[in-house]
């Protein structure tokens, strides 16, 4: 007889959960605030563990409602509408808001909406974000003294745009009344650590078996060590170097340098990247400070010199020619193209 798969594992929780006694009679009412091009996954994931929590239990142990601007259908970033169930402005009492951000949420700017978030945290309540809605807490200035995290494809935006603000780039983060979701299906393991909080790890752990979710991820992993590894990158001399060339964008390090660190010539760190990589560690460096230019192109304010310089880029001007042989046109030409469709969603 095959032997039953091991539970999922959930991670000890920072506190306690209370006592059932104790536990509030009264649902807790959650606001989604769904913004314009919201990531539906995310989404997704943050809301079918509540009602899990409530049919699990047969009580009701979560109320929804689904907001938005004006109270009407919001598209999500693949297009499928969702139908809200009131404006910010006739919201029913909550006890959490949840902002669901995503594609072109680092360019939202309603001011109706932050002076609303602002005020509900005034009042007191628990105010959070999933994927690229970090951006908009922090716009509404609800994440100064807390940590939080983003999407790891928006961080450098992110902590460019709010260079004060402690960004972990971890799956998530919860600190007293707030707490962000990097995206994906973190919204799930966010969801099962407030239930496990207040409910007791049991039910996370029958909630995770309905939705086949074999292990509780920590807030605290990093984002990078929860994703799919590269199969190309599967030597730790290569993965060092790697990391190497995250840390010096800015700044580049010679290749000859980059090899002593490691303890090699740099004869064979060139044979190990043409191996692993099919490029050399030149042209493979070089593609790293491109896509940070390009993610600071598009995620932030930033202007085409700023981020040349930002990026390690000589000139403006061998910026500009480097990045139009590889994506086919100026960088100018591509920050405008993207914020565009970002705010079209």
């Amino acid at each position: 007889m095959t032997p039953s798969p091991a539970p999922p594992r959930l991670p000890r929780p920072t506190h306690a959960p209370a006592p059932a006694h104790e536990t509030a009679a009264s649902p807790e009412a959650v606001g989604f605030l769904l913004i314009p091009g919201f990531t539906l996954m995310t989404f997704a994931a943050a809301i079918e563990p509540l009602r899990l929590a409530n049919m699990l239990t047969g009580r009701a142990l979560y109320r929804w409602t689904l907001l938005s601007r004006d109270g009407g259908p919001v598209a999500s970033s693949g297009g499928v509408p969702v139908a809200a169930g009131a404006s910010i402005d006739a919201a029913p009492p909550l006890a959490t808001i949840v902002v669901c951000g995503g594609l072109g949420s680092h360019l939202y700017d309603d001011r109706h909406v932050l002076s609303w978030l602002r005020r509900m945290a005034a009042s007191g309540l628990e105010i959070g974000s999933l994927c690229v809605g970090s951006h908009i807490l922090a716009r509404a200035g609800l994440l100064e003294g807390y940590r939080c995290t983003i999407h790891w494809d928006n961080l450098a935006g992110f902590t460019e745009a709010f260079p004060r603000l402690d960004a972990t780039g971890e799956l998530f983060t919860v600190d007293r009344k707030r707490f962000t979701a990097a995206g994906g299906t973190v919204g799930l393991d966010l969801m099962l650590h407030r239930i496990a909080q207040r409910h007791g790890e049991r039910l996370a752990v029958r909630i995770a078996e309905q939705l086949l979710h074999d292990r509780i991820r920590p807030g605290a992993v990093r984002q990078h060590e929860a994703i799919q590894p590269d199969p190309h990158v599967d030597r730790d001399d290569l993965a060092a170097v790697l990391a190497l060339m995250q840390e010096h964008l800015e700044a580049p390090l010679p290749v000859a340098r980059i090899a002593a660190r490691i303890g090699t010539s740099r004869r064979n760190l060139e044979r190990l990247f043409r191996r692993s990589l099919g490029a050399t560690p030149a042209q493979h460096y070089l593609r790293l400070r491109l896509r940070r230019a390009r993610q600071l192109l598009t995620q932030t304010r930033m202007s085409v010199t700023a981020v040349s310089v930002s990026c390690g880029f000589q000139s403006p001007a061998h910026f500009s020619k480097t990045y139009r042989a590889v994506f086919g046109v100026s960088p100018r030409q591509d920050q405008r193209r993207q914020r565009t469709e970002a705010l079209a969603g």
